[in-house]
């Protein structure tokens, strides 16, 4: 079963920060399996707390998902924007009707 990482953005203080943390974790979680999906772009919220920026990217399944989040390089990669960075991310599991 497909994995997601969904990240919902509520403040960024330094656009340059998260710009250099896009730079260095892309390919790390490409290496993974990691597929972008969503990046930004036009939004329209209907309920509950809008979030300027939403990302969302695939893997081939939840453990590739959390071995990503969890690797030594991801994290390296991280530190340079959640000082100033405040997100809402989640690593879930997809399902299917079929």
């Amino acid at each position: 079963m497909k994995a997601y990482w969904i990240s919902l953005y509520t403040k960024v203080n330094d656009q340059e920060n998260l710009k250099k943390y896009a730079e260095t974790v892309t390919p790390i979680i490409k290496s993974y399996g990691g597929l972008p999906l969503v990046r930004g772009g036009k939004h329209t919220t209907f309920d509950g707390d809008d979030f300027f920026r939403t990302v969302v990217w695939e893997f081939p399944n939840y453990e590739q998902a959390l071995k990503c989040h969890q690797s030594k390089e991801y994290q390296a990669g991280w530190d340079l924007a959640k000082k100033t960075t405040i997100r809402h991310m989640q690593i879930v599991e997809g399902f299917s009707t079929e």
